[in-house]
């Protein structure tokens, strides 16, 4: 644990190891979520095709909502009396995942893509949750907010993806240029 994931004061009513733990968790949201941010724009800056616009469009709200939850956890973290390591080293250094594999492709090519790169978001930030909820209900409710965002983001790039009948075309992918392919070949 870095030096810096163990406060020299927090909140009232917390252990400084108690927010160490939660500086831990909320700076690995933070890099997850600067990642997302700028997924979004390069999705936003390489979209083509017929649903060019649509899609286009649809991101920068995206883009600035998870912009302002980076900057929630960031103000959390630093209010537990962490440091908020928000650059881009440490993001490459401090990451779990690789870097968005799709350059510039069809818009549901990339929407394809973008369903696992939210999955694993969610998937992520769940998992948070739990680690939080047992030691901090506001950092809780701030992750939990930043939940439901997230999840209807994925639904606006599902919607996209999904047939009549429900299906939806990414279903069993494992890689973002796998799920692009089936996102195009439906």
């Amino acid at each position: 644990m870095p030096s810096e994931a163990t406060p020299r004061y927090t909140v009232p009513g917390l252990t400084v190891q108690d927010a160490g733990s939660l500086i831990e968790v909320l700076q690995q949201r933070l890099h997850a979520l600067n990642d997302l941010h700028l997924t979004l724009k390069h999705v936003h800056w390489n979209v083509v095709g017929p649903h060019f616009i649509s899609v286009h469009e649809m991101l920068d709200p995206q883009v600035d909502r998870v912009r302002d939850m980076a900057d929630d956890v960031a103000e959390r973290l630093a209010a537990l009396g962490g440091v908020a390591h928000g650059t881009p080293g440490a993001l490459v250094e401090e990451r779990s995942w690789k870097d968005y594999s799709v350059g510039r492709a069809d818009a549901i090519a990339h929407l394809g893509a973008l369903d696992l790169v939210y999955t694993g978001v969610i998937e992520d930030l769940r998992a948070a949750i739990k680690t939080v909820g047992d030691i901090d209900p506001a950092t809780e409710d701030l992750l939990i907010e930043q939940l439901r965002d997230l999840e209807q983001f994925q639904w606006f790039v599902r919607a996209h993806l999904e047939t009549a009948g429900g299906a939806l075309a990414t279903a069993g992918a494992t890689t973002e240029k796998q799920a692009a392919k089936q996102a195009i070949d439906r």
